[in-house]
């Protein structure tokens, strides 16, 4: 059936990961009728959450950066953040290990990481530290404004900051991978192993990645914060102020096919037949859903191919309670691999790492005084596309545990097989992903400029999420919902008001284009 339309316009956001309820937000600010349809029965999309003896606990993002962009999301409704969520800034950034190494701690403050790496290697690297942190500053500032805050990268824009700023041309220059520019900066393996790191944010391999992904590391040490509860819980929140604002959600509810009409959108099929419609669809899902049909025909030729290809990497994540004992964690570790050949080769070759670097978030530590079982995550990069193997379990556990009791780290109880949350099983939570955690890769001089943007070829079908522009991570999701509203802004100046004609029938009739395609 088709669901009559309001005097507004309307929108329908598909998927209320971090991008869809920011769409959803700014969409309802613009004064749109605007529907959420999300498969699973909570908001989040990866930052979602298993339960636990200790509560619900993280599989997805551990920390929220950037969070002006969200405490804009809370203004455009009169209300403020805290009020809602308490978000708690970390005095340490991160706590690092390697094995037969004192630990290193960086901090917010400049001064204090040039302190803190003089005290770990010595003046001469802390001085190398300044050099490679003014660095980092200098390509964040160049690339902030016509890259992460553009409809799309502006290059003109910055080619002009690269001029004014000639320290900023080793970082740029063809072939110059974040690995190998640590090199030309660090001579201690450590640092260059650490800053490296920043690359697996986004989903790409240090020595595969570009240089400029040294700005990663300018935007951490602007600002880190924990949420009480846990980062699904400010994707509830986010999903509470939508509410509030009006916006309708349809949790445990799948979207099948985006129709088009007349060259356009007009409305999302759910499951059931039943047909939303709307003049405006925000796609917050990996753009390869998309690409591969799993919204009908219209939508699959709204992209090229390009857009859902070459993958980033996946995670292999523990989510779990326990109490931990035999060194002082707080909410941010890396436990280094003494071998990054054999992390990344296998990872290369689509296969589980041999010696991982192994990342844990205690998600209750940094958030108050806490006692008894704790809740931790424990993420170790891997490949896209990994299929399910009988072994991969065990095979994970072993390469996880025994590895930070060499630490001196152990956990009682260790987790459940039930804990593991493999690329396997992300690929089928989120269609079209092969398991990638992070959209497009962004190995490569040019990476940045591939992501698809806001709008698509399919009038009236936008992107959100961490598979558009900007790129992956929970405040560029946020970023891409400021596009994917501007662009539909724009698009509701420049274009027709007149309302979309519902047909009648048991469903929405499609044109001879539309297809009667049904994503899984």
């Amino acid at each position: 059936m088709i669901l009559a339309m309001d005097q507004q316009e309307t929108a329908v956001v598909i998927g209320a990961g971090m991008g869809g309820l920011a769409s959803a937000i700014r969409l309802a600010a613009m004064g749109l009728s605007v529907t959420v349809v999300e498969s699973a029965s909570v908001p989040g999309g990866k930052a979602r959450a298993l339960p636990s003896a200790a509560g619900p606990v993280d599989t997805g993002p551990t920390v929220l950066t950037m969070r002006a962009e969200f405490d804009d999301l809370f203004a455009l409704a009169g209300q403020r953040l805290d009020d809602h969520i308490a978000l708690m800034p970390q005095p340490i950034l991160a706590r690092h290990w390697w094995t037969g190494s004192p630990t290193l701690d960086l901090f917010p403050e400049a001064e204090a990481n040039i302190e803190s790496i003089r005290a770990f290697a010595g003046p001469r690297e802390a001085a190398a530290f300044a050099r490679f942190d003014r660095l980092a500053q200098g390509l964040l500032a160049a690339f902030d404004r016509p890259v992460m805050r553009a409809a799309k990268p502006d290059l003109a824009a910055i080619g002009r900051a690269a001029l004014r700023s000639p320290r900023l041309w080793p970082a740029l220059l063809p072939g110059m991978s974040l690995e190998r520019l640590l090199r030309l900066h660090f001579r201690d393996p450590r640092l260059v192993q650490l800053f490296a790191r920043y690359a697996t944010y986004v989903g790409g391999r240090p020595a595969h990645s570009p240089g400029v992904l040294a700005l990663i590391w300018r935007a951490e040490a602007a600002g880190v914060w924990a949420v009480e509860g846990g980062m699904h819980s400010l994707a509830a929140a986010l999903g509470q102020l939508a509410e509030r604002m009006g916006v309708r959600f349809r949790y445990a509810t799948r979207a099948r096919r985006i129709v088009r009409q007349s060259g356009r959108v007009t409305g999302v099929e759910i499951e059931g037949g039943t047909t939303l419609h709307c003049r405006y669809c925000v796609f917050n899902g990996d753009p390869g859903a998309l690409v591969e049909g799993h919204l009908g025909d219209a939508a699959s030729a709204a992209l090229p191919a390009r857009a859902a290809s070459p993958r980033s990497l996946s995670a292999l994540v523990w989510a779990f309670a326990a109490q931990a004992q035999g060194v002082d964690l707080i909410h941010h570790n890396v436990f280094f691999s003494d071998d990054t050949k054999a992390e990344f080769g296998p990872i290369g070759r689509k296969r589980m790492p041999e010696k991982p670097t192994l990342y844990i978030c205690a998600e209750d530590r940094g958030t108050g005084p806490k006692t008894g079982m704790e809740r931790f995550e424990i993420i170790l990069n891997a490949p896209s596309g990994l299929l399910p193997h009988p072994d991969e379990e065990p095979l994970c556990r072993n390469r996880t545990f025994p590895r930070l009791k060499e630490f001196g780290l152990t956990f009682t109880p260790t987790p459940e097989p039930s804990a593991l949350t493999t690329p396997a099983r992300l690929a089928g939570l989120f269609p079209g992903s092969q398991g990638a955690i992070y959209g497009h890769s962004p190995e490569g001089l040019m990476a940045a400029f591939q992501r698809p943007g806001a709008a698509t070829a399919l009038p009236g079908l936008y992107l959100a999420g961490g598979g558009a522009h900007p790129g992956a991570g929970v405040p560029m999701a946020a970023l891409s919902a400021r596009h994917a509203a501007e662009a539909i802004r724009q698009a509701r100046i420049s274009g027709s008001r007149s309302a979309p004609t519902a047909m009648p029938g048991g469903i929405s009739t499609g044109s001879a284009t539309t297809g009667a395609a049904r994503s899984r």
